[in-house]
């Protein structure tokens, strides 16, 4: 498998390779953790004497392939168990992997392995079903950079880590393979390390809008606290996006001028941005995109266009404003909902979004992020279970 980017190279070591307890407490957790049929099975080979296996890794629909944290864990194992495991990946990280194709095969005595399948599963599927999203939104809006939020969205740290590693594949992948400008940072310092990062990025919530008790108040606070910096200013908290995003441009303008003042639209589904209606997102369009809603479009589409929240309409409208008032150089962050299908939307309209802040890459479906693992030699005699001869096929090597 070909190296990947430096970055990648250096964020796993930094992540300490999945797991930093001792070998004993690690061996503890697999124990706990492993299938009880896959325990049994151990018990059984090591009484009836051990054989060398090939397992084949492989999942049911195309993805981006994403194996670092399961290949640094797999290491762990084997470090832990004093026995080694050949690894041969069939494609270089980031490569797009087919339906049915084997992803990797992983070959080593069979009392070490049985037991680590369902672990190691866990660390493959969802990174690469992330990756394949990441890569679809940011090759759709190449011109747009994204800031990766899914934190809050995880079932905890572990899946946070794993989210983020695919995030960057998927992202690494759309700059090499789509000329896309991806993912430029994440919300948290734990994770930075795989955008090429020490920090998280972000500058208000809207607690902070709350807590100051005006949009431009909170705009102030910040500006004190860090002066000099960048600053992106929440603007649907009172309703009042294009209002109260021109009083901050107002209050700031050398900000604006130097190109560090941004405003984040937030707006939830539950209402339209300040100055749109049903009626008026259709004439923002017809000034903009006139062909937009005469394609014909699926319900879901016609939200993104013209619904609630932060639709096409809301994106175009803003910038309107902001550029009527003189303030051009003033940027836009979209927030709520960017999934797949809401970039594709955007991007079939060139909605003029300067950032994407999205967590949406995070799978949907999770049945499909289920990789699978089948043993397909013992020995190096192959035998698999009837229906998967395909594993048997070699796919080729990654270059």
């Amino acid at each position: 498998m070909d190296s990947p980017s430096d970055e990648l190279d250096n964020a796993a070591d930094e992540a300490g390779a999945g797991d930093s307890r001792s070998d004993g407490d690690f061996e503890t957790g697999i124990a706990r953790w492993a299938d009880h049929y896959f325990l049994r099975t151990k018990q059984a080979v090591r009484h009836f004497g051990d054989t060398q296996v090939t397992y084949a890794l492989f999942m049911r629909r195309p993805v981006v392939f994403a194996p670092r944290i399961a290949l640094d864990w797999l290491t762990q194992a084997a470090r832990a168990r004093a026995t080694e495991f050949k690894v041969e990946p069939n494609f270089a990280e980031g490569q797009w992997v087919g339906a049915g194709e084997p992803l990797m095969y992983v070959t080593g005595p069979l009392a070490h392995l049985v037991d680590l399948e369902t672990l190691l599963l866990q660390k493959l599927g969802a990174c690469c079903v992330a990756a394949n999203n990441a890569y679809v939104m940011c090759a759709t809006l190449p011109r747009v950079a994204f800031l990766a939020m899914d934190a809050r969205h995880c079932a905890g740290t572990e899946m946070a880590e794993h989210m983020a590693y695919a995030c960057a594949v998927g992202s690494k992948a759309a700059r090499e393979q789509a000329g896309a400008r991806g993912f430029i940072g994440n919300a948290t310092r734990a994770t930075a390390h795989y955008f090429g990062n020490s920090d998280g990025m972000g500058t208000m919530p809207h607690a902070l809008i709350g807590y100051a008790g005006s949009t431009l108040r909170a705009a102030e606070m910040y500006a004190e606290t860090f002066p000099g910096e960048p600053m992106t200013v929440l603007a649907d908290y009172f309703g009042a996006e294009i209002t109260d995003a021109l009083a901050v441009c107002d209050r700031f303008p050398d900000l604006v001028g130097a190109g560090k003042l941004a405003f984040r639209l937030d707006t939830h589904g539950g209402r339209y941005m300040e100055g749109l209606d049903p009626q008026e997102s259709y004439a923002v369009l017809e000034r903009h995109v006139p062909l937009a809603v005469r394609r014909y479009r699926n319900e879901k589409e016609l939200r993104t266009l013209t619904g609630t929240g932060v639709s096409a309409a809301a994106v175009f409208l803003f910038r309107e404003r902001l550029d009527e008032a003189g303030y051009g150089k003033a940027k836009i962050v979209c927030s709520s909902g960017f999934d797949v299908e809401k970039c594709k939307v955007m991007a079939d309209v060139d909605a003029p979004i300067d950032v994407v802040g999205t967590g949406s890459y995070l799978p949907t479906n999770w049945s499909e992020t289920y990789a699978t693992a089948d043993i397909i030699a013992y020995d190096g005699q192959p035998r698999v279970k009837l229906g998967r001869e395909f594993l048997l096929h070699r796919p080729g090597k990654a270059t």
